[in-house]
């Protein structure tokens, strides 16, 4: 069912160029999206201290709000940079997708746009207002930065959506006609992905701060600024996880009858049948999962609240339309894995918070805590791995094979050289003045006074 005349099927590109595409876009997209997830939720967990500071006339909120304002312009800058790239990669190396089905997906992509020119205007209005608009006013300039973020997430997620979806549109041998955008970006797999997504920014970006602190906090620096900093965001992201847990059983649900293929992949299940166990770890091969952990009916109980309830298996489907096994199901095991760890590691405060109204005193908690930064963005990254390797072969699900859409022009690997090298730039620049950044002494009007109440 490839959407795509001949004449573009015959100049295909050679399977070197379609893995350097693959890898480019990959690369691309798993950079952009982590330092993504602090335009999304960086801006709320600012804005939530300044306020804070405004209603408590605390100054360790205050200096926090300015702190993290100022890394959240830094991060916007080389979003703004990886976005760019990313924009014209769908269309460079793409151009299958966008030529056959840009005025189906264009409205997303359109809308994204404003909430981008949104977010870094009012961007502009807030970290220049420090100390110049009244302390009420600025804090409400704040407000557009994070519905602006969370609306560019939407959009963008909607559109990948669509991707695993397809929706708002009839196909006339190979051609797009009757074009329906509100359709299209608003089709069945919208709401599980986009919630999803939302809720991992927002996990991202709090326990990526917290990380921070939490490094500090080993090093011995125990004052009010760090514990603040660090339970601020923590806090926000752990309160998170259990519902991030419930949203991916949503979305696990919605793949058992929206796309089985990828579900049956997830779980390495190859024989379509009832009664199906849950499988931890293991390895597929010759189509059969090998060395896993079976739960009895697990698979069935998960996926239809029904433990002899059908799956559909790889079985169903032709060999050259089936993901790879063991990517897929290896990615989602990792995802869920950290999932799990953090939910304990939110756990392990809230216990000890309960009891003592402190911090767990155990270093072992701020060694998770450190770690738990880079732990969900990990998750996030298998997320999407799962998400994107899992409709594979497919760029459209069932509608556009990923090898019809590459541009036929020779040399990508040349491309995704030089795209590596722009993105390791990017990353020493980033993390070098993020660094210089942390380093600079604060303002003595925002220096932290000596209020003991707690947070």
């Amino acid at each position: 069912m490839g959407g795509l005349p001949d004449l573009v099927l015959a100049e295909a590109a050679t399977p070197s160029d379609l893995v350097a595409a693959r890898l480019q876009m990959a690369l691309s997209l798993g950079w952009h999206i982590v330092i993504a997830c602090f335009g999304v939720g960086m801006p709320a967990i600012t804005v939530f201290a300044e306020w804070r500071a405004i209603r408590r006339g605390d100054r360790t909120y205050l200096a926090l709000a300015h702190r993290w304002a100022q890394a959240m312009g830094v991060l916007f800058a080389v979003g703004a940079v990886s976005g760019t790239i990313l924009s014209f990669e769908m269309g460079v190396l793409w151009p299958g997708l966008m030529d056959t089905y840009g005025q189906v997906i264009g409205l997303p992509f359109a809308l994204e746009g404003f909430a981008f020119f949104i977010e870094a205007i009012f961007l502009g209005i807030y970290l220049y207002g420090w100390n110049r608009l009244p302390p009420r006013v600025h804090v409400l300039t704040g407000i557009p930065v994070c519905l602006a973020g969370v609306a560019s997430a939407f959009f963008v997620v909607a559109a990948n959506a669509w991707m695993n979806q397809p929706r708002g549109f009839d196909l006339d041998t190979g051609r797009v006609v009757g074009v329906r955008p509100w359709v299209a970006m608003f089709n069945p797999a919208t709401p599980p992905q986009t919630v999803h997504m939302i809720l991992a920014a927002f996990m991202v970006a709090g326990f990526g701060m917290a990380a921070v602190y939490a490094v500090a906090m080993l090093r011995g620096r125990r004052d009010r600024y760090h514990r603040l900093g660090f339970l601020v965001p923590f806090t926000a992201a752990a309160a998170l996880t259990p519902v991030q847990i419930g949203v991916g059983d949503w979305a696990a649900k919605f793949l058992a009858t929206n796309q089985p293929a990828k579900l049956a992949a997830i779980e390495g299940v190859f024989t379509t049948s009832h009664a199906v166990p849950l499988h931890i770890g293991g390895v597929y091969r010759d189509d059969e999962m090998r060395y896993a952990l079976e739960i009895p009916y697990g698979l069935s109980l998960l996926a239809h609240w029904d433990p002899q309830a059908l799956i559909i298996g790889l079985d169903r489907f032709a060999p050259q339309d089936r993901p790879p096994v063991n990517v897929v199901h290896w990615s989602f095991q990792v995802m869920v894995v950290i999932g799990v760890l953090l939910l304990l590691l939110g756990l392990w405060l809230a216990l000890a918070w309960w009891r003592r109204r402190d911090l767990p005193t155990s270093r072992w908690f701020l060694r998770g805590a450190a770690a738990a930064g880079a732990a969900a963005a990990i998750a996030l990254e298998a997320g999407w791995i799962t998400t994107e390797v899992g409709r594979q072969p497919w760029i459209v699900w069932g509608v556009q094979r990923t090898a019809d859409a590459v541009t036929p022009v020779p040399g990508l690997v040349v491309g995704l050289l030089v795209v590596g090298l722009v993105y390791v730039l990017l990353t020493v620049t980033t993390v070098a003045v993020l660094r210089r950044l942390t380093r600079a002494p604060l303002a003595p009007q925002e220096a932290p006074g000596q209020e003991q109440e707690e947070p």
